[in-house]
């Protein structure tokens, strides 16, 4: 079994990085799959999505596609969705936990197949400067396609809202948020694919270890098993960021969709 959770948090870590989405999103349903009871899995999830942000931060932070202002500003609303699922989560039965899992992994799916490229996905203007965020503003530059672009950050309250919201998810399924974090910081606020999934992969670990505070107050972290999952997803935080910077967003988004898809029907026909 320690042999099988390793590779399942390796694998889905790795994906999580790429599209920042958050490998739970993946994890939680295939544990559950495997026989894991989903209450047991859900802190499990939140244990690797913790991991893999805190293994994933250094190269984000070293190619400058970290926003680390908007990213704070987004934790505030988030933790506290969290906090407030991570409370609800003992109320919620098993049955309907494994049907809010599958519900979850299709919203991801379709989250995937709707996110754009971030050259048309946000208005930005051309020009020379430092690439990075600019200190002490929602605004910044990233370099697509060999050229240096510059965004702001828009629509703050309409994202912040949907942040919460990412937070109460993940708290109760443990399922991360990011694939709900990310496409609300491309689409609404308006910030580029590459920097919304950085900053994202970077704080969800904020996220997450919000509510892991509960969960461990209230002994439903498996320790023997959180040992396994821990250990893969450092590894496939780290192999997540490599590749984001290589593969293409598309071919990536598209990937994922494909696997949620199949397992949200599995886990509604299991249900």
């Amino acid at each position: 079994m320690s042999i099988l959770l390793v590779l399942l948090a390796l694998a889905t870590a790795s994906l999580g990085a790429l599209g920042g989405l958050g490998g739970a999103v993946i994890l939680v349903p295939l544990l559950v799959l495997t026989g894991t009871p989903a209450r047991e899995a859900a802190p499990l999830g939140l244990l690797s999505v913790a991991s893999g942000s805190m293994a994933a931060g250094p190269r984000q932070l070293a190619e400058l596609t970290v926003h680390h202002r908007l990213g704070v500003t987004s934790e505030t609303m988030a933790s506290t969705g969290a906090i407030a699922g991570a409370l609800l989560s003992g109320a919620v039965g098993e049955t309907a936990l494994t049907r809010l899992l599958a519900v979850v992994a299709l919203a991801a799916a379709v989250a995937s197949l709707r996110g754009r490229d971030e050259v048309h996905a946000v208005a930005v203007e051309e020009g020379l400067g430092d690439l990075g965020e600019q200190r002490g503003t929602l605004s910044g530059s990233v370099r697509t396609d060999g050229v240096v672009r510059r965004y702001r950050a828009r629509n703050l309250p309409g994202g912040l809202a949907v942040m919460a919201l990412a937070g109460l998810v993940a708290g109760i399924a443990g399922a991360s948020g990011g694939f709900i974090k990310t496409p609300a910081t491309s689409e609404i606020m308006r910030v580029p694919v590459k920097v919304a999934a950085a900053t994202t992969t970077f704080t969800i670990g904020i996220t997450s270890a919000a509510a892991l505070l509960v969960f461990a107050a209230h002994g439903r972290i498996n320790l023997v098993h959180a040992g396994p999952v821990i250990a893969g997803s450092l590894l496939g935080g780290q192999l997540g960021a490599r590749l984001q910077s290589t593969l293409d967003p598309a071919v990536v988004r598209r990937s994922l969709a494909a696997v949620l898809l199949v397992v949200a029907a599995i886990l509604f026909v299991q249900a």
